[in-house]
């Protein structure tokens, strides 16, 4: 065994060591879909405040709320609240089990997560509360809110959320009262709907009309906006799974009608001619993805840190969102340069290798191909729902789209999604692992076997199965497009589609 090789099966292990620890650690994390749906429910809340004497918006707000929106409502954070409380159970039994002085770090994390799943229970049952006395359910609501007082008060962290509860209490028992320091506290742990319903609450009591005037017609620009951000979030979509599973059943009958000479089949398809072998392509995963991104990248970074005494942590949204950006533009880097001098020894390539061509149809491959994976991803992401259960984790940067509001920022997070990550992921998963892969597997199995790494190279359970199925449209459409430009240009409407849903849900959680 060469030296090379003895420093690849090292690294070999310790990355099938690392990638298997961090899949792991995120079955302890919250997929942020739990939080798009809470979300979205919050819009459809903000939206009926919509006036009924409006003609023009009352069907749409007919359609999209539904005959009983508060129910709903209450339903849908009632199972948040359970699967929180499923979480907090599972990581104190974790934490119960973990020993402080053996696995100091495991510690640490999980008392963050208990930390971090106590506040969540906390700000549910603080808007639940709200949500049942707008259903006349006062005592049920006065219930709901003592629960938090008794349970955040041994946590001082909790403190702000206890006399919120407090103060929601004080303004529905009877008599009611009105405490110090209501209205910022309203105003500081509550969002959106929540917040208004407080505050209606509060300055009818204090029977100060203006303001409650002026609070009345923040909510009806709200409400319009609300309703025309879930036109688009819940509209958009649907129509392009319309269009999706037109293009999909159109494929099947090709399938069915032409058998060997249709779209679908690809035993046909020309292969690549690789000049490298397996080990150039090992080489390349270990050292130009998994070395850079899991090693040498966070070394570097943390030496920066300890020198200059920046915390990513407590840096602005423009800060974190170029801290994101740099640090995805130096993976590209390490990972195309490793890339390069891998397969610089085999220059010339022969024909057809990381074809990019503003010739030919690479557009109407990318917008077919994104059709497409709509309907697709949505059923698998469906499907997926049911066996994780809110939990598997998700990418660290969503949470943070969705709860950005600087526009520079959210443009930085763009440049990011929709641009680097699609030339990057494109080039090394679909321009060189699937087509080298084709050396030694069908086109087939070379796109599924290509979309798996490329899933799990995301580093989070609940993503792997929904990734996948998107890295299988994404290799189908490179094989038949031979372009990258087509891949490159579904990848990033795909992550553009889910930025655009994530700031227009992000937008309703203020006034």
């Amino acid at each position: 065994m060469t030296i090379k090789r003895a420093i690849l099966v090292v690294l070999t292990t310790l990355a099938i060591f690392l990638i298997g620890q961090d899949l792991l650690n995120s079955w302890n994390q919250s997929q942020i879909q739990s939080r798009l749906e809470l979300y979205q429910t919050n819009l459809l809340l903000q939206a009926t405040a919509l006036r009924e004497d409006d003609a023009n918006l009352q069907s749409a707000r007919k359609a999209l709320l539904g005959a009983e929106p508060l129910k709903t409502a209450e339903e849908q954070y009632q199972d948040v609240r359970k699967q929180a409380e499923k979480s907090l159970e599972r990581t104190q039994s974790l934490l119960a089990k973990t020993s402080e002085k053996a696995n100091k770090y495991d510690n640490k994390t999980l008392q963050q997560t208990e930390a971090k799943l106590r506040r969540l229970i906390a700000d549910l049952d603080l808007s639940l509360g709200i949500l049942q006395v707008e259903q006349g359910q006062v005592e049920t609501a006065l219930k709901t809110w003592k629960a938090v007082m008794d349970q955040a008060a041994p946590v001082p962290s909790l403190e702000p959320l206890e006399k919120t509860a407090d103060v929601l209490s004080s303004l529905w028992e009877k008599p009611p009262q009105l405490l110090p320091d209501a209205e910022p506290l309203l105003k500081k742990n509550l969002d959106g709907w929540f917040e208004n319903r407080a505050l209606s609450q509060l300055y009818q009591l204090q029977q100060r009309q203006d303001a409650l005037q002026a609070l009345q017609a923040r909510e009806q620009a709200a409400a319009e906006q609300a309703l025309r951000n879930l036109a688009i979030v819940g509209g958009v979509p649907i129509l392009g799974c319309l269009i999706g599973v037109g293009i999909l059943l159109f494929l099947a009958s090709q399938w069915f009608l032409r058998g060997k000479q249709s779209l679908l089949n690809l035993t046909d398809a020309q292969d690549w001619s690789t000049p490298w072998d397996g080990e150039v392509v090992w080489q390349v995963l270990i050292l130009g993805f998994f070395f850079v991104g899991q090693i040498a990248l966070p070394l570097v970074l943390g030496i920066l840190q300890s020198v200059s005494g920046l915390e990513p942590t407590t840096l602005g949204e423009q800060g974190r969102a170029l801290f994101i950006l740099t640090n995805y533009l130096l993976l590209a880097a390490g990972g195309l340069g490793v890339l390069y001098l891998s397969i610089k020894p085999f220059f010339p390539l022969p024909e057809g290798w990381f074809r990019l061509d503003l010739k030919g149809n690479w557009i109407g491959w990318g917008l077919g191909g994104y059709f497409a994976a709509l309907p697709l991803v949505i059923l698998i992401s469906l499907i997926n729902q049911k066996i994780w259960q809110g939990q598997g984790g998700s990418n660290p940067i969503l949470p943070i789209a969705l709860e950005g509001k600087d526009p520079a920022a959210l443009f930085i997070f763009f440049l990011t999604a929709a641009i680097a990550a699609p030339i990057f992921e494109e080039i090394l998963f679909r321009g060189f692992l699937l087509s080298s892969l084709t050396r030694y597997f069908p086109v087939w199995g070379a796109i599924a076997l290509s979309s798996v790494l490329f899933a799990i190279a995301h580093l989070s359970l609940s993503e792997v199965l929904p990734l996948t199925v998107l890295g299988m449209v994404l290799g189908f459409v490179y094989v038949r497009s031979r372009n990258l430009l087509s891949s490159m240009l579904l990848h990033s409407l795909w992550n553009s589609g889910t930025l655009l849903s994530l700031i227009l849900l992000g937008s309703g959680q203020g006034n």
